[in-house]
């Protein structure tokens, strides 16, 4: 059966870069995939797309022929969408939701607990297995430090130690009214305890591995296998708990240690250079393999023993 994302979120939160990363990714372990584009006004992609709903209708079709606006335009083109269900229905099977959302929220107090109220609304309204991921973590350290560790905001709990940083974000947070709607707010999704994040660097392929990991079990791929095929190592292993990153590797590497893992990445890269270049595989400097190196084989390992996912992949002529 056919495992599929639905991938979400505002604009900027990096909804293209994801779609073409996860693609070149799922390629290189020897996943097949398909890319379905939903987006109307996604003029350009670098990747391909299996369907696409520009081959039914444009945005600028759409705001000429019928004189509205942007926003107009994408609404009448998802009812359109709707009465074509058939074009789509029969690639909806497994479908699990992915909300990205530019790490960026972090920086300000108001703008994680907004999204945090969007996360749980779009989890409770779409009503599918669902994943909020922040994106671009490898930003966050030039932003400036955080109040809290990179932990406290992916598990989001004890969401009311952040009630003082909103009242110090704003001047107007501290009128009663904004005060008590914060903390109604962050009462809410406390009681729900639904929200929290995965975090996500597409460039690097660690944090692909670990995100590609929990959507495998949330959307139930890493529990039974592909039509005709028995489980794989890599579904055994995300059962058993493969070592990914979590929030305090994530923290390290992004945050507090970026430029010194940078430059270590940077030497590794050129010493792997150097050793293909003499002809030397499987070592750098004549020593044990290397991070970069043990990535490589992590890569080669999956990309073996990974089953057909039973999608086709579709190309446009």
């Amino acid at each position: 059966m056919p495992f599929a994302q639905l991938i979400i979120g505002p604009p900027g939160s990096g909804k293209s870069t994801y779609c073409s990363g996860m693609h070149q990714f799922l390629s290189a372990i020897g996943r097949k995939s398909s890319i379905v584009n939903l987006d109307p006004a996604n003029e350009r992609t670098n990747y391909p797309c299996a369907l696409d709903i520009r081959s039914l209708i444009t945005l600028d079709e759409i705001m000429q022929d019928e004189e509205l606006g942007p926003n107009g335009g994408v609404l009448w083109a998802l009812e359109e969408l709707e009465s074509q269900w058939s074009w789509l229905e029969g690639g909806l099977k497994g479908l699990g939701a992915l909300h990205l959302t530019d790490s960026y929220c972090l920086t300000l107090p108001s703008l994680y607990v907004s999204t945090l109220l969007l996360s749980l609304r779009s989890m409770l309204q779409l009503d599918l297995p669902h994943l909020n991921v922040l994106t671009k973590i490898d930003n966050l350290s030039s932003y400036g430090p955080l109040p809290f560790d990179l932990e406290f905001y992916t598990e989001a709990q004890d969401l009311s130690d952040i009630l003082p940083h909103l009242l110090e974000e704003n001047p107007v947070m501290r009128h009663p009214k904004f005060e008590g709607l914060n903390t109604a707010v962050i009462e809410l999704v406390e009681d729900f305890g639904l929200v929290g994040f995965e975090t996500l660097v597409v460039e690097d392929k660690k944090s692909m591995m670990t995100l590609l990991q929990a959507i495998d079990r949330a959307g139930g791929y890493a529990f039974g296998g592909a039509e005709g095929a028995n489980d794989t190592i890599w579904q055994v292993s995300v059962r058993e708990g493969m070592k990914g990153l979590n929030a305090r590797d994530v923290q390290e590497r992004w945050i507090d240690r970026k430029e010194e893992f940078d430059e270590m990445e940077r030497k590794e890269l050129e010493e792997e250079a150097a050793a293909r270049a003499s002809g030397v595989s499987g070592a750098v400097d004549g020593g044990d393999a290397g991070e970069g190196e043990e990535e490589d084989e992590e890569m080669e390992a999956m990309r073996r023993e990974m089953p057909n996912s039973g999608v086709k992949i579709v190309r446009k002529q």
